[in-house]
């Protein structure tokens, strides 16, 4: 028996030291309350600003920062760093709703301003509540940030970022090979002169780390999905360069301006041709736009991927593969690029653009296009602005690109219905689906590759209508589920009136199956013992 109690003593001491759990508490909780002068402890917590500027004395890798259940008003800065391998992880509390709401009343910064290394933030919603004006004209008008990640590599998962009045997320050049995934980005930005204004992302990467950009659903922002971009000119060093954007949803951004926008560009302003975009990965995306199948001549303006913007700032090294680009007059804009490889991707639009500026890169023979499915207005659907425009056959005998490509009319459009199921990295129970059907038809989805337990308990979200469930239920013998798209219920922006759902021929959804309970390290250990 001395033996038992002198081991458990050991084990409970090694748990303890290799890992420590602190609490935070809204300032202004009904129950307990954080506090600057707390300890961290679940009796004692502290605040959310005072558990982000812990020193790595306190708080370092392997620490866990849990935020508690409320809202929590103010503008929030993280100094926290791990100084060993692991990382520090700031989290909602299990299945606690945390809401960081900037609407505070402090002209600019951001909700949540971040310069940590190694840092995991998870689980928790970023967001301005209440009473704000998003129009330029307004004399109480101001912009803000949602998260500004200004430098360290650190980890962004399953957040929720909407309704700020700007841009909804920076990750900025000195922020390396960080990670953002399984995020939701929603409604950002606001109304400026003469064009809506606030991306759902902006990215610049100066380092050689890889920055990953993966599994995000991405829409309605006021202005462009994602802008790996850099609007300044003259740089004597690269900063646009190194990202990965892969298994993200994208669609429908602009709406909440009136005008839709790119849903991803990749390009600089750049005057010298040396802050030039390059190696970029873009890969198994869906980027969709409104469209009305019906309409054989599907005209307005809609682009789902935008590569390059000057000619004295060639794209280099940009491989575009296995995408969905789903637009309307101009769904794939490939303007300035030296180099780029595009390759198994379905295209729905009018034209496929691209500059005189890439004619050098064309004629060279060493682009890699193939095995595409281009479906446009006319024959005739590859345009060289302002030059010449070809139909397949011509483009594939005078570039010698796209050999096992096909182009067809809008009419025959064809696709499967499943554009895209993917679980979360944060969660294997979760998953993003995106569906479409040119009829608005129910759409099922086959889970049996996932393995999960016939009768397990699940419930579905329409993305934009995220906070009511939309079907729940549970999986039946052979795992298929059957997903609405006719839902006309909708999250509109906060004080626009501009904003529509997207059209009943597509949809996006997180599908949330019950996890199995999953017995602890300890619980394991005492069913072996006795």
């Amino acid at each position: 028996m001395k033996n038992f109690v002198s081991l458990l003593i050991i084990l409970f001491s090694a748990l303890s030291f290799a890992q420590k759990e602190f609490h935070v508490f809204p300032s202004d909780g009904n129950n307990i309350v954080g506090s600057p002068n707390g300890d961290g402890s679940i009796n004692n917590p502290w605040d959310l600003q005072t558990a982000l500027q812990q020193s790595s004395k306190r708080v370092n890798g392997g620490d866990i920062i849990w935020i508690h259940e409320g809202i929590y008003n103010g503008r929030f800065k993280s100094v926290l760093k791990s100084t060993n391998s692991d990382f520090i992880t700031v989290s909602a509390y299990k299945q606690d709703r945390v809401v960081l709401n900037g609407n505070v009343g402090s002209k600019g910064g951001a909700v949540l301003d971040v310069n940590s290394t190694n840092v995991i933030f998870r689980n928790f919603e970023v967001t301005f509540l209440g009473e704000y004006s998003r129009l330029y004209s307004d004399e109480n008008y101001y912009t803000a940030s949602g998260i500004n990640h200004r430098a360290g590599e650190c980890k962004f998962q399953n957040l929720i970022i909407y309704n700020i009045p700007g841009l909804g997320f920076g990750s900025w050049k000195l922020t390396g090979g960080s990670v953002i995934e399984d995020c939701i980005i929603y409604n950002n930005g606001t109304m400026e002169e003469p064009r809506g204004s606030g991306e759902g992302m902006y990215v610049q990467n100066k380092s050689d780390d890889l920055r990953i950009i993966r599994n995000n659903i991405i829409f309605n922002n006021y202005y462009k999905g994602i802008e790996v971009w850099s609007a300044s000119a003259g740089h004597d060093y690269e900063f646009v360069k190194n990202v990965e954007l892969s298994d993200n949803i994208l669609f429908n951004n602009g709406m909440p301006s009136g005008t839709l926008r790119d849903n991803v560009i990749i390009a600089t302003n750049d005057t010298k041709g040396i802050n030039k975009a390059r190696d970029i990965q873009v890969k198994n995306n869906v980027f969709y736009h409104n469209i009305d199948f019906s309409d054989s001549k599907n005209y307005g303006y809609g682009t789902a991927l935008a590569i390059g913007f000057k000619a004295r700032a060639l794209v280099e090294n940009i491989t575009i593969t296995d995408n969905i680009l789903l637009g309307r007059n101009n769904p794939l804009n490939l303007m300035h690029f030296k180099s780029l490889t595009f390759k198994n991707n379905k295209v729905y639009g009018s034209y496929v653009n691209f500059d005189k500026s890439s004619l050098p890169a064309l004629n060279s023979g060493l682009l890699d296009f193939d095995n595409n499915e281009y479906y446009t207005r006319k024959n005739s659907g590859f345009r060289i602005v302002k030059y010449k425009d070809y139909n397949l056959q011509d483009w594939q005998q005078t570039f010698g690109v796209d050999k096992n490509s096909s182009m067809k009319r809008f009419k025959d459009f064809e696709i499967n219905p499943v554009l895209k199921v993917t679980p979360l990295h944060t969660n294997s129970s979760h998953f993003n689906v995106a569906l479409i059907d040119k009829n608005g038809n129910d759409v099922e989805v086959d889970f049996s590759a996932f393995h999960i337990k016939e009768g397990t308990p699940y419930k579905i979200y329409d993305i934009e209508n995220r906070k009511e469930i939309l079907k729940a239920g549970r999986l039946l013998k052979g795992g298929k589920i059957k997903f609405p798209l006719n839902s006309k219920a909708f999250e509109k922006p906060l004080h626009n009136t501009v904003a529509t759902k997207s059209a009943n021929n597509f949809g996006v959804f997180r599908i949330e199956f019950e996890a199995l309970e999953k017995k602890s390290a300890l619980e394991r250990f005492f069913d072996w013992l006795f």
